[in-house]
């Protein structure tokens, strides 16, 4: 019994090193990308741009808005936004039947469909307990 508590320790204490290790890359990994002109998000949600950053005081000089600069913590930026690229949509001449149907021109209504409050022609038999 005392064996097999000591293996679970080690594996224990196997996964909290490794856990450290990897949030420490990550961490240096982040502080790498963190240079003046990066949009950056803070631990409490606050979107800005770095402006500076005192490496001494471990202070982030962050613009929010054009003309207002906040001065935080180094460690409360908790990622660099990275910009998002669109791919252009590619028109088509043909579009597909369901995106564009068909209007009936004499009623103004899709071809196939019943206008507004007209009934289907359906025999009794086809309808279901439920329907209407």
């Amino acid at each position: 019994m005392t064996l097999v508590m000591l293996a679970v320790l080690a594996v224990l204490v196997f996964f909290m090193f490794r856990n450290g290790r990897k949030r420490k890359a990550e961490q240096e990994k982040l502080q790498s990308t963190m240079v003046p002109g990066a949009d950056v998000m803070t631990n409490f949600g606050l979107y800005g741009t770095i402006v500076s950053i005192d490496e001494v005081d471990n202070k982030v000089a962050l613009e929010i808005a054009p003309g207002t600069v906040v001065h935080l913590h180094r460690q409360t930026v908790a990622r660099v936004i990275e910009p998002v690229v669109e791919e252009p949509v590619v028109a088509t001449d043909a579009e597909p039947e369901f995106l564009a149907p068909e209007l009936n021109e004499s009623h103004g209504h899709l071809v196939g469909e019943p206008e507004f409050g007209q009934r289907l022609d359906e025999s009794d038999a086809d309808r279901k307990k439920g329907d209407a």
